[in-house]
């Protein structure tokens, strides 16, 4: 079984602002995927130039044509607080889900976090509370895959999984996220001249790089705190248990010392996947002992990880972060 998944840049102008947003659109079979080709075409996007395709078309209107295509196609905005290309980004996203997709909100099941935010950070906007979250990984580092990622418990196919999407209960278990400080736009900041501030700090600042007095680019965190909710002791049904992981390659490399693309870290990963399990096995499972008998410096990171004993340097303006595990 497999999932036919695509990501769609939507640019286009509404209420006098330039909107930016990313949605995931994923299918159940090649035909309905192949239907939708042709329903763009028709439209004359193009849809061939990038692995992503970017289409002058409001996303309301992309969610339309899906729901018009197939009810079957499902509909998930992508990494919803990325400033510049997001259903809530700071730059050209909007204030909440409802102001974007309008009556059609309600075929909206699912949001997908992205790397610079944590459940818990989600979950501070009241406005959320109705949909599932998700943890993707981007396919652009596919030696990173999985980092981020869902656990279900359901059976491997379209309906299953989008069912439980739509109805957590259903199989719909948790997930697993990098810690969100490595996320490229985490902190506030301002890449050109190094400068990277909590939203605090920022806003003592009035928003404005101290060093070039151009305006910073809000992080994530601060985007959350501008639209986060006073009622944070309420009851979400919609809650999954998630843990927060680091890349076994990056935990590796800070052990040697070395490049994640250095040939010893690469030599070492393999073997330390051949002799204890998968690497999420590993970053979660199997027991810190095991790990010892095979590696000290390695059991002592996944515990530090484990047990979030971690060093963080945040990531902002399209920088990532650093997490250290030692």
């Amino acid at each position: 079984n497999f999932i036919l998944t695509t990501e769609i840049s939507s640019i286009y102008k509404k209420n006098n602002k330039v909107r930016k947003i990313h949605n995931i659109l994923m299918f159940p079979n090649i035909n309905i995927a192949k239907k939708f080709q042709k329903e763009m075409l028709k439209r004359h996007f193009n849809i061939s130039s990038d692995g992503r395709p970017i289409i002058g078309f409001d996303a309301k209107d992309l969610l339309d044509l899906a729901l018009n295509t197939s009810d079957k196609i499902f509909f998930i905005p992508a990494h919803i607080w990325t400033p510049w290309f997001s259903l809530l980004g700071e730059k050209s996203g909007y204030n909440n889900v409802e102001e974007c997709f309008e009556d059609l909100t309600k075929h909206i099941y699912a949001l997908e976090t992205g790397l610079s935010s944590s459940i818990p950070m989600n979950r501070k906007c009241e406005f959320l509370d109705d949909f599932v979250l998700i943890s993707n990984s981007d396919a652009h580092s596919p030696d990173k895959l999985g980092r981020n990622a869902n656990i279900f418990n359901c059976e491997k196919n379209f309906e299953a999984i989008t069912n439980a999407m739509k109805h957590p209960n259903n199989g719909f278990v948790g997930t697993l996220d990098m810690f969100p400080q490595e996320g490229k736009y985490f902190f506030d900041g301002h890449r050109k001249c190094n400068i990277s501030l909590s939203p605090l700090k920022a806003m003592e600042n009035s928003n404005i790089c101290p060093k070039c007095k151009k305006k910073l680019t809000s992080g994530v965190l601060h985007r959350i705190e501008i639209l986060s909710s006073k009622n944070t002791n309420r009851k979400i049904e919609k809650n999954r248990p998630f843990q927060f992981i680091i890349p076994l390659i990056e935990i590796i490399s800070q052990i040697e010392k070395m490049g994640e693309k250095s040939k010893k870290v690469r030599n070492k990963l393999e073997n330390t996947i051949n002799n204890l399990g998968t690497e999420l096995d590993i970053l979660l499972n199997i027991s810190i002992e095991k790990i010892e008998k095979y590696d000290k410096n390695l059991s002592i990171a996944i515990k530090n990880m484990r047990e979030e004993k971690i060093q963080i340097k945040e990531g902002f303006d399209g920088q990532f972060g650093e997490i250290k595990v030692f």
